[in-house]
C-alpha cells in the first residue's frame, strides 16, 4: 500500500466514523467529518498533507501524490 491508498483509506474511515458517532452519540460529530473533508480539500491544492507525513515516518511506502 502506498502513502496516497493509505490516507485514502485512513480519511473514508474517519468520515465514516463520524458519521456513525453522528447517528449514534451526538450531532456536533459532523464537524469532524466537515474537518476531514476540508483536510482533503487543502491538500489536493497545497500537497501538505500531515497524515502522509505520520505515513511516511511510519514507513509506508511513497506514492505519486505525497512524496
Amino acid at each position: 500500500m502506498t502513502i496516497d491508498r493509505a490516507v485514502m483509506a485512513f480519511a473514508g474511515s474517519m468520515i465514516l466514523l463520524s458519521l456513525v458517532l453522528a447517528q449514534i452519540h451526538s450531532s456536533y460529530w459532523l464537524w469532524f467529518t466537515a474537518f476531514v473533508g476540508a483536510n482533503l480539500l487543502q491538500a489536493a491544492f497545497t500537497g501538505f498533507c500531515p497524515a502522509a507525513i505520520l505515513f511516511k515516518k511510519l514507513g509506508v511506502r511513497t506514492g505519486t501524490a505525497f512524496s
